[in-house]
């Protein structure tokens, strides 16, 4: 008998992912910017390991890619986005975590 063996990426088919992932970056620092005291010292050594031009290049040298940092770190920035009533950060997370994570 034979068996199918699953590619579970294949449910990733026609998500951009990657995409999502910078959209939830581009809201976490939307947020920095509008609200500077939301900023610490947990969200700086966060954003050392995200490249400034995150939408082209996904990953640092010999570092893991936004989608990682973005799904490793999902509940962190689902409590600053709730804390500060940022519905739009909520919503792209939700996205993300949901289709992605």
């Amino acid at each position: 008998m034979e068996v199918e063996i699953r590619d579970r990426y294949v449910t990733f088919n026609n998500i951009d992912c990657y995409k999502d992932a910078a959209n939830v970056l581009d809201a976490l620092y939307e947020l920095f910017e509008k609200t500077p005291e939301a900023r610490n010292s947990f969200w700086e050594r966060f954003d050392t390991f995200i490249p400034e031009n995150y939408h082209e290049v996904l990953a640092k040298e010999n570092e893991k890619d936004i989608l990682y940092h973005i799904c490793s770190n999902v509940f962190y920035i689902f409590d600053l986005f709730e804390d500060y009533d940022f519905e739009k950060g909520i919503e792209l997370l939700d996205t993300v975590e949901i289709d992605c994570c």
